[in-house]
């Protein structure tokens, strides 16, 4: 049987894959977009029912389709998933879904890899990894799984009505964890949030989301820095859309705790910096909204001022007196979710462009293996790069560099005086 061969194989038909199939396309590479699951599967399987995007509807797109209705809505987990659906349809991507990928590697003596898959082998010149970094859930090794406790990550919690009857500590408090902890709460659950550093922009400020804020002050287009990246961002959609104050929240009921330690004898501990974390994310609020008064006074916009945003309320007890220590019957803690990030998992690629840790080697998405490109990164070429929209952009540029290399061996085979299929022309 005839090997089935192909320019790009993307692996992963996420956010990333469907962007890189339109821009594949557009440049008339023959590609295939290889998905063990469906379009778009972990929003509608890895996440809780209740979810809505962080961003407007007019933000977190695609530039080729609009979302229906209104465009100032956070549109729910099924609606995002149908959305990109609904894009590959529009572009005619070449999806083939119920196909995973066991293996990657270079072939010997000739240009290209071997992509042993689930379906049968493929031959592509180049591969695109665009499974994203939010693979594998890390739950750190910190309670034994006999310690009487329900413990799940953020990624398989659903709904309150999941978790058995008791109090419930969540770890983490990015956008995930104080989302859920805040559900939990409306639920009428007791919930422990353990927060550590974040940052905390408003919801919206001056009548305008904070997306476009951090669009017009350049924001999204900050490189990585040192220790930047690894700061998760506490910002919700729920309900509408509002800004996480964690100092609300305590006095609705909550209670925060600091930096989740250690756990011996059924007793936890937590660091003692609470309130650093907090007054922290407080000092990127009021940094934000000042570089934004500052914006509009430039530019002479006409927005409304909002002084009753700088107002910080008083700290709740859980801040000036910290609980740094917790017995777990005691407090009725029944369940723990760890809203604790994810790592990527590289593991069927199996060229050299990884560090001791298994992190992609790469210049905004180009792997230092000739051929392998990875899409979906955190920071992959800015701050924007794990965003709809801006995956979409990261996606343009590594199909342009794939052109590139089209356009180099146009010129082998003619300069070899060798024959060739048309290929098309490098776009700008």
């Amino acid at each position: 049987m005839a090997v089935e061969q192909v320019d790009t194989v993307v692996v992963g038909a996420g956010q990333a894959g469907i962007a890189m199939s339109e821009h594949l396309g557009k440049h008339g590479i023959s590609h295939l977009v290889l998905e063990r699951s469906r379009i778009a599967e972990r929003w509608r399987s890895e996440r809780w029912d209740s979810l809505v995007a962080n961003g407007p509807a007019w933000h977190d797109r695609f530039p080729g389709l609009t979302f229906s209705g209104d465009p100032e809505v956070f549109v729910g987990k099924e609606g995002v998933a149908d959305y990109f659906v609904a894009y590959a349809e529009m572009i005619d991507a070449p999806v083939r879904c119920g196909v995973e990928v066991k293996s990657v590697e270079r072939l010997s003596g000739r240009a290209g890899f071997r992509v042993e898959t689930s379906d049968g082998v493929i031959e592509a010149r180049h591969v695109v990894a665009a499974t994203g970094a939010f693979q594998t859930p890390i739950i750190p090794k910190l309670i034994p799984d006999d310690a009487g406790l329900m413990q799940i990550h953020s990624s398989a919690y659903r709904n309150p009505e999941q978790l058995p009857d008791g109090a419930v500590l969540v770890v983490g408090a990015g956008s995930s964890g104080t989302q859920i902890a805040d559900e939990l709460r409306h639920a009428g659950r007791r919930v422990y949030l353990s927060v550590g550093p974040h940052g905390r922009p408003p919801r919206a400020y001056r009548g305008r989301d904070f997306v476009w804020w951090l669009g017009v002050l350049g924001k999204w287009d900050l490189q990585s820095q040192p220790g930047l990246e690894h700061v998760t961002i506490a910002v919700s959609g729920a309900r509408g859309g509002e800004t996480i104050d964690f100092r609300r929240l305590a006095g609705e009921g909550m209670t925060l705790v600091g930096r989740t330690q250690t756990f011996a004898n059924g007793r936890l501990t937590f660091a003692d910096d609470l309130s650093d974390n907090i007054r922290a994310g407080d000092a990127n609020y009021l940094a934000l909204l000042d570089e934004a008064d500052a914006y509009v006074e430039r530019n002479g916009l006409d927005l409304p001022e909002e002084p009753e945003a700088r107002r910080i309320a008083a700290d709740p007890a859980c801040m000036t007196d910290p609980i740094l220590e917790l017995d777990i019957a005691e407090a009725g803690i029944a369940s723990v979710i760890w809203a604790t990030g994810f790592s990527a998992d590289y593991s069927w690629l199996k060229v050299d462009t990884f560090d001791a840790r298994g992190n992609p080697l790469h210049q905004r998405g180009v792997s230092r293996e000739p051929g392998i490109y990875f899409l979906g990164l955190p920071w992959q070429s800015r701050r924007g790069s794990s965003f709809i929209w801006g995956v979409w952009h990261d996606a343009k540029f590594l199909a342009d560099q794939i052109a590139i290399q089209h356009s180099y061996m146009q010129y082998h085979r003619a300069a070899s005086g060798q024959s060739k299929p048309a290929e098309p022309a490098l776009q700008d």
